[in-house]
């Protein structure tokens, strides 16, 4: 039994390769996954910790919890792999011949891979987008539900994730309905026929607003007279909402219940018509085509 346990020792602290001199052995390898699973292992804990007990305890908005988390994560790991590191003997100043394999692989290909990565941590720090936030990216809007190492995943009203590299948000311009402040004015145009009583068009848009369950009292609906134009009175319904989800949904019901009052008040929503006159002269038949109201 001995010479067994004598020979498994043997095995197991052979060196099987050498970085910068340093002897790497099977236990070593063993040890150092060992204390990278056991990070893993210490970051969830401290992560559902956060998550479940001290966020509620401490009233912590959902991005900042999101953006503790990752920070711890990324922290914990980084101290396990150092002390990983330093336990099968390779020091710091080993790591000098890893960042320059790093340098040379970045040059082959992880450049845009590390930019993502360090924009990520920037996004986790400054948080110009957080999860939960309604934010608006190209031509598509929707809710960050995660910022991953590499990219930021969106998911849209319609529930399609869009995958985004982080480098985005940091290099180019990104609407956030939320930063700082979640409430958001809509604004509602509607034209009603020259001669309408202007009054009633402006007490109609009003009561529309301040019926609805989602239109908050402060700052308060308003409505403006905007201008006087070709086929109609323009005039501009303006509600704020506490949040940005469901703006469309709010736009749309608004809508119904203007054109139901509009047509309760008898107030007309005019649209474009086309007058066409004809004139004949001998061998020419000539049409002029005149916008009225």
């Amino acid at each position: 039994m001995q010479q067994i346990l004598e020979n498994i020792s043997i095995i197991i602290n052979k060196p099987i390769f050498h970085i910068n001199e340093v002897p790497i052995t099977l236990i070593g390898i063993l040890v150092f996954f060992i204390i990278i699973f056991s990070a893993f292992l210490i970051s969830r804990f401290l992560r559902k910790l956060l998550n479940s007990k001290l966020a509620d305890l401490a009233h912590i908005d959902k991005g900042i919890n999101y953006a503790l988390q990752r920070i711890i994560h990324y922290t914990i790991i980084s101290i396990g792999i150092i002390v990983a590191l330093q336990f099968i003997g390779i020091n710091l100043g080993s790591l000098a011949v890893i960042a320059g394999f790093l340098s040379v692989g970045i040059g082959f290909g992880l450049k845009n891979i590390t930019s993502n990565f360090i924009s990520g941590i920037i996004l986790l720090f400054e948080r110009p987008i957080s999860v939960g936030d309604r934010i608006t990216v190209r031509d598509y809007q929707g809710d960050v539900t995660k910022i991953n190492m590499r990219s930021t995943i969106i998911k849209t009203p319609d529930n399609v994730s869009i995958i985004v590299p982080n480098s985005y948000f940091v290099e180019q311009d990104v609407i956030n309905w939320a930063h700082g402040d979640k409430k958001v004015r809509i604004h509602i145009p509607v034209g009603v026929a020259y001669g309408s009583n202007v009054k009633k068009v402006t007490d109609s848009l009003l009561k529309v607003a301040n019926e609805h369950p989602k239109v908050i009292e402060k700052p308060p609906p308003t409505v403006w007279f905007n201008e006087f134009g070709n086929s109609s009175l323009n005039f501009e319904l303006l509600v704020w909402i506490a949040k940005p989800e469901g703006i469309y949904a709010i736009k749309s019901e608004l809508n119904y219940a203007i054109d139901a009052i509009f047509r309760k008040e008898k107030i007309e929503i005019p649209f474009p018509q086309h007058d066409l006159h004809f004139k004949s002269s001998p061998g020419t038949l000539k049409i002029e085509d005149n916008k009225t109201t």
